[in-house]
């Protein structure tokens, strides 16, 4: 990876040529359970649940379930718009077998593709019918990037004396640069520039609100060691603005048996004109891993007044390397889809 040390973030710079705010503590404010449905919204909810039948050390298998509802009065039944299940088998982040409902054509072009930023291009290429339609099938699979690079650190919890010994013997991964929480000088990396081990994580209840049994879809509840990443996508109208607020979270089951552990959480505000263009973005981080992932959302301003349809690519150029973070930048990808759930609304 190269060393990005010729952009802003490497001078303690924003994008706009402002000093960077300094964080000495991570984040440890969990954003909690999920809001009730408001009345005439929509609600998109996602989640990608990893379990490793085979042991640790075997291919993983995730399973990925997304659904949108119209909620007009929370007292009633919503009513579904779209459904997508996707089922992968990934090991070493390389996808080796996928079957998904639906089913596109060239599903299975997949099959071999590394679920890192290779994926994209390969989704871009096998089925782009479902990015341009803003499916949840499209989601749930635009999420197996990060879904399969997070979840190891499951792994970290469960076995970590086991994958230390392991580090030890493999070649030094290179991270300075990748994004703006390791930017050149960060406190998230240590000797030879390698990330610190220790990371912060937080304790997190149950996303479902025991008031509101139809917010999300059904999840597993899946036995010993396993990860989830999850998000909800909640649009409604005020006025003629658009109204979007999203939750985002990674986390793990906890090897002490207690609450799930939380490694990335983030909620997200934002407003889109009635031009479709983007006015307002605001991101409110829970949990990060490290104190200077604190500062991702200070770019975020420079998205201001692009359309938002178009978030799924304007955020990989304009947020790429220490401009932007991983996990928050696929949370503002994901607002994209915002106008086409909005085009469900009365």
């Amino acid at each position: 990876m190269p060393e990005q040390l010729d952009e802003p973030a490497a001078r303690g710079l924003s994008l706009k040529g402002a000093l960077l705010p300094v964080y000495t503590e991570p984040v440890r404010a969990p954003i909690g359970t999920t809001p009730a449905r408001r009345p005439h919204s929509v609600r998109r909810t996602m989640s990608i649940d990893v379990e490793w039948p085979g042991g640790f050390m075997e291919a993983g298998r995730y399973l990925g379930r997304a659904r949108d509802i119209v909620t007009l009065d929370p007292a009633d039944t919503p009513r579904v718009l779209d459904e997508a299940e996707a089922h992968l088998t990934i090991a070493m982040r390389q996808i080796l077998d996928i079957s998904s409902t639906p089913s596109p054509p060239r599903l299975r072009q997949l099959v071999g593709v590394r679920a890192g930023g290779h994926l994209r291009a390969a989704l871009d290429t096998n089925v782009p019918e479902e990015k341009a339609a803003g499916t949840p099938l499209y989601l749930l699979l635009d999420d197996m990037a990060g879904a399969s690079l997070v979840s190891m650190w499951t792994i970290s919890q469960w076995h970590g004396q086991v994958l230390e010994q392991l580090r030890k013997n493999a070649p030094p991964r290179e991270m300075k640069g990748v994004c703006i929480g390791f930017r050149p000088g960060s406190s998230a990396l240590g000797e030879e520039d390698r990330p610190l081990r220790s990371q912060n994580a937080t304790r997190v209840v149950p996303l479902p609100n025991p008031d509101d049994p139809q917010g999300w879809h059904p999840m597993p509840e899946l036995p010993g060691m396993n990860f989830r990443r999850a998000r909800r996508i909640d649009v409604w109208r005020e006025g003629g603005e658009l109204r979007v607020e999203s939750h985002f979270q990674d986390s793990a089951s906890a090897p002490d048996g207690g609450a799930r552990l939380a490694i990335h959480e983030y909620l997200t505000r934002a407003t889109v004109g009635p031009d479709g263009l983007l006015q307002t973005i605001e991101a409110t981080p829970g949990t990060l891993p490290y104190s200077s992932c604190r500062v991702a959302p200070v770019n975020l301003e420079v998205l201001l007044g692009t359309p938002a349809r178009d978030l799924r690519d304007t955020v990989l150029e304009r947020l790429k390397f220490t401009g932007g973070c991983t996990h928050l930048n696929d949370m503002v990808r994901s607002l994209a889809e915002a106008p086409v759930l909005a085009g469900s609304l009365p």
